[in-house]
């Protein structure tokens, strides 16, 4: 069963994390994983990865941090 939860950037480390809780988080997102993202009301699956920068591919947006995603 996948979980939802709000993308955020972890500080410490540089990564993108999931916020599924106030202190609840998935750990911290690497290279190549994939997850659904909300779109206008619709999962869109993608994955993320680094380039210049962390991005979703097929997403566009300069804003990860903020995004309702399932994984």
């Amino acid at each position: 069963m996948k979980r939802q939860g709000t993308m955020v950037t972890d500080e410490d480390s540089g990564r993108m994390d999931i916020r599924f809780g106030l202190l609840d988080y998935y750990g911290g997102l690497h290279c190549g994983e994939c997850l659904d993202v909300l779109i206008d009301g619709e999962w869109v699956p993608t994955r993320i990865e680094m380039r210049d920068g962390w991005f979703l591919v097929g997403i566009q947006t300069d804003q990860l941090a903020g995004l309702i995603v399932r994984i």
